[in-house]
């Protein structure tokens, strides 16, 4: 019975390898966040210092870490969810591949390079991949074999702890398990995430990433709004996966080149980033501020969500490491600033948000992760049925222009073999 149950039972060992997981994803996704925003302010010093030097810089530093990444860490590429989606098939031997501690720690510092590049990056795909490896870890000092809903659930953590906001964690292990690995979620992975980002929000503080914005909308305004939204933001997100697939998976001479020539075709794509950071000076790095300025009513140009999209596509497609999620965030503003040019008389802050949510929704096919994100991120409780109808909406409209979810289609270039004693 003691060996059954005690502290040197497998039961309990697992018990403690998750638990003491879920405290150190917390910690590590905070220092992380601390890094890349250190990065961001320095990088947009130097681009108001030296207004025209990116030109030169930014594509240089996207060839630099695009070679680095295939010299020295190849599994660190692109965002972080794809691998620990592709890690769950096999996810022990995954500790030693996709989520290492040495993929992991080459994955932070070429992401924090690409920050301070200027590209169009976020922090929480990266943070998902640190998440799943520290799983990994925990697992492995204390000797118990990894399952692959823990390594979800640690990503998931990750999401919680990025964003402060355990709900949308928790929301996004269960759309990923469900349509990605076929396994009972348990309580005790349900509690990790939720203590993950707890850990993050004591540590970061009771922060609402946009601010409390308690955006809110008439529900006849809303039976208008959400459908053109929905339609909207969800076509333009699927058009971007589309692209990011295409150069991914898809053989023909442009792909076939850019293979044979990544460093140079990162360089281009780095060209395009800072040709339209130097004339726009607002879709560098993550967007977060431009975002902000819109949810809270001021006005901005027209063109902020297609260059802000064209810049976050160049960027994902040149091979760097770095997430998705924060530009697209901003995308989605700019998609929502748009549709106040046809909705003039709605509530700025609540048209933006719902702009927001479906393209972020279009992009990730994650619809209830989608709106638990921004009404977590905006305090904006009051919009939750204006934000599922468009988010589901999204999620379908995204799918007329590219049926293959972006991360599991992703997913496939890292695939690994199953195994039984794995799962």
């Amino acid at each position: 019975m003691l060996r059954a149950r005690g502290p040197r039972s497998t039961q309990f060992r697992t018990r403690v390898a998750i638990l003491t997981g879920a405290i150190l994803v917390g910690i590590v996704a905070t220092l992380f966040a601390e890094a890349a925003d250190w990065a961001g302010m320095v990088f947009s010093h130097f681009a108001t210092t030296w207004h025209w030097i990116p030109l030169v810089t930014t594509p240089l530093t996207f060839m630099g870490l695009v070679w680095m990444t295939r010299r020295y860490a190849p599994l660190a590429r692109g965002s972080g969810i794809p691998q620990v989606i592709a890690a769950q098939a096999n996810p022990n031997d995954a500790t030693r591949t996709l989520i290492s501690v040495r993929t992991v720690a080459a994955k932070a510092v070429l992401t924090i390079g690409a920050v301070l590049s200027g590209a169009s990056v976020g922090r929480e795909g990266p943070t998902v991949q640190l998440a799943a490896a520290v799983m990994g870890v925990t697992h492995r000092l204390v000797r118990v074999p990894l399952r692959g809903g823990v390594v979800i659930a640690g990503g998931a953590a990750g999401v919680a702890a990025a964003f402060n906001t355990p709900l949308a964690g928790l929301l996004f292990a269960i759309e990923e398990l469900a349509s990605a690995y076929e396994q009972r979620v348990t309580l005790l992975v349900l509690a990790a995430i939720v203590i993950a980002g707890m850990v993050a929000q004591s540590v970061q503080g009771d922060y609402i990433y946009f601010g409390a914005i308690g955006a809110h909308m008439p529900l006849l305004s809303a039976l208008v709004v959400a459908p053109v939204a929905g339609i909207a933001g969800g076509m333009s997100g699927g058009l971007f996966s589309r692209i990011v697939l295409s150069m991914a998976v898809s053989r023909n001479r442009l792909t076939d080149w850019t293979r044979a020539h990544p460093v140079a075709f990162a360089g281009m794509c780095g060209g395009v980033v800072a040709v339209l950071g130097v004339a726009t000076g607002l879709t560098w790095g993550t967007g977060y501020a431009s975002a902000r300025a819109m949810i809270v009513g001021v006005d901005a140009p027209l063109w902020f969500g297609p260059a802000k999209l064209i810049a976050t596509a160049a960027t994902a497609i040149a091979g760097l490491p770095g997430g998705i999620f924060a530009p697209s965030l901003a995308v989605g503003a700019g998609v929502g600033n748009l549709l106040r040019e046809i909705f003039p008389g709605e509530p700025a802050s609540a048209i933006v948000i719902l702009g927001m949510v479906a393209y972020f929704a279009g992009v990730v096919r994650a619809p209830l992760t989608a709106v638990i994100i921004l009404s977590e991120t905006t305090a904006s409780r009051g919009l939750m049925l204006p934000m599922f109808a468009t988010a589901f909406i999204a999620d379908a409209a995204s799918q007329w222009v590219c049926r293959e979810k972006l991360y599991h289609g992703l997913s496939k270039t890292f695939a690994m073999t199953a195994t039984p004693r794995s799962r």
